[in-house]
């Protein structure tokens, strides 16, 4: 996958609350964005932001 775009970074960054942001979220913001749920994960991972609640508790 290539890098991930500076503005899903920052929404990504903008959406978490104490470096942690909920499954359902980063998938809501993945639909607003227009991206995959993938690049979303992989710009918390690069940001070292935790998914929780995972609906498949994954996470």
């Amino acid at each position: 996958m290539k890098d991930v775009p500076k503005e899903v970074l920052e929404a990504v960054r903008q959406a978490a609350c104490d470096n942690v942001i909920s499954c359902a979220a980063a998938h809501k913001l993945a639909e607003k964005l227009n991206v995959p749920p993938k690049l979303v994960g992989k710009a918390a991972d690069q940001l070292k932001i935790k998914i929780k609640h995972c609906q498949l508790g994954c996470f």
